[in-house]
């Protein structure tokens, strides 16, 4: 028997996390689609999707049968939820996130990571931390409201059917991880 048994797995958490690396794992390992929301929101110039055209990008993507998905937009969250068999929280506290921010946004800045095949980063709108563009400014914008939201739409009725892993560090989601052969 599969020790993970779950074909369409969403991956949440907050920024820098490590939703997509995780999620695209898990994709590999279990041989299901990865779905990225991020790749599905983002325009080129950092502009955002319509929010018709995300959610029908969104509906397409996660119509196939097995799925690793990364991200929690609530645009979505009434499609991807729904569709979801499991739901791995990855819950690291704030010095974990923002180290993890900090260094990834350093090394696609330095490197000119070609994000979704569209975008850059920037250091400069990232470090001008008053901006909306910054997501050192989003970290600490949501980092709290997600650690009292994710709870609350986890006890939802309607959320009833998800398997929920719930990891507190790094170390433990990758000790998970490596127990599935």
């Amino acid at each position: 028997m599969n020790p993970f048994p779950y074909r369409r797995i969403i991956v949440i958490g907050v920024t820098s996390a490590g939703k997509s690396t995780l999620a695209e794992m898990l994709a590999q390992k279990l041989g299901l689609k990865f779905i990225e929301l991020d790749a599905l929101y983002w325009e080129p110039n950092w502009m955002n999707a319509a929010r018709d055209v995300f959610r029908q990008r969104v509906a397409a993507a996660t119509s196939s049968p097995a799925w690793a998905l990364a991200g929690n937009y609530s645009a979505v969250r009434d499609l991807t939820w729904p569709r979801a068999e499991a739901i791995i929280w990855l819950d690291y506290d704030l010095p974990t996130v923002f180290w993890r921010l900090l260094t990834r946004t350093l090394h696609r800045w330095w490197t000119r990571e070609l994000l979704w095949g569209i975008n850059r980063e920037t250091l400069w709108n990232h470090f001008r931390l008053w901006s909306d563009e910054s997501l050192f400014h989003w970290l600490f914008k949501t980092y709290w409201r997600r650690k009292r939201e994710i709870p609350q739409f986890l006890a939802q009725p309607e959320h009833a059917h998800l398997k929920v892993l719930h990891f507190k560090t790094p170390s433990e989601t990758k000790h998970w991880l490596n127990s599935i052969p």
